[in-house]
């Protein structure tokens, strides 16, 4: 037959714990979500509705039974039970309170980190901007190009309209040469 299997589930590469408590432990997360849980509940209309109905009920009853109730007019038993709810009420609202204070925190850091990363990145495409801005400055845009191109077009016409107006007046052209050219060569 197989051996009962120990309570403990750990293997046999861990430790086994030696310590003893007389604290019981327990396992925090499940109870802050229990506490959570019934800190939405406590926090709700509908508790309030329903507690309130069963006030209104305890105290009608006690007083339609006015010989031998269980709870007699100053209603002992009532404020004994909702003290005692009270009493467990409200460090439940103020675990959820903690709990969720805690998760706030870790949410801002998260928020802050992404929000220096945010900026971070802002930072380094304003400077990627500014040194494009900067580098093309250095470069030829079309404007430029164009204005260069109709001021040589210009400087062009400028200067073949100057030699059309130079052989105009010099006027007689006999194989390329001009008239006092051909007059030194005759002498």
């Amino acid at each position: 037959m197989a051996a009962p299997r120990s309570r403990r589930s750990e293997g046999l590469d861990q430790p086994l714990d030696r310590t003893r408590s007389l604290r019981p432990s327990v396992d925090s997360e499940r109870f802050g979500r229990l506490s959570e849980t019934a800190a939405r509940g406590i926090g709700s209309w509908a508790f309030i509705l329903w507690m309130t109905i069963a006030i209104v009920i305890w105290i009608a009853l006690n007083v339609a039974i006015a010989d031998g109730a269980p709870d007699p007019f100053p209603f002992i038993f009532l404020t004994l039970l909702l003290s005692l709810q009270a009493s467990y009420a409200a460090p439940l609202i103020l675990l959820a309170q903690n709990r969720q204070a805690d998760r706030d925190r870790v949410q801002f850091a998260e928020d802050r980190a992404r929000t220096e990363r945010l900026l971070a990145d802002s930072d380094y495409i304003a400077r990627e901007l500014a040194a494009l801005r900067m580098a093309i400055g250095d470069v030829a845009t079309r404007d430029y190009v164009r204005g260069e191109l109709r001021e040589w077009a210009n400087d062009l016409r400028d200067h073949l309209d100057d030699q059309d107006s130079t052989r105009a007046k010099g006027g007689r052209k006999r194989n390329g040469k001009t008239p006092e050219a051909g007059s030194s060569d005759a002498q």
